[in-house]
């Protein structure tokens, strides 16, 4: 069901993104997408167009801030 909120979207609670990590998503690649997607606030498009590098420093270490394209 679709529920009108004037074009807002909801901002989830810590419950409900726990709940979507433990029972909503069924793998990995899902939560992962979910992740990014999250925690920098990215579109799945940005997402699914990162590369490793855009993660990780030459010497294997995660990035501070992602490297995220439109």
């Amino acid at each position: 069901m679709k529920i009108n909120r004037h074009g807002r979207a909801k901002v989830l609670t810590q419950s409900e993104i726990q709940l979507i990590f433990s029972d909503g998503l069924e793998n990995d690649r899902d939560r992962t997408l979910f992740a990014v997607c999250l925690f920098t606030a990215c579109r799945i498009r940005e997402c699914c167009t990162l590369f490793t590098q855009d993660i990780y420093t030459p010497k294997g270490n995660v990035r501070p801030r992602p490297s995220v394209r439109g």
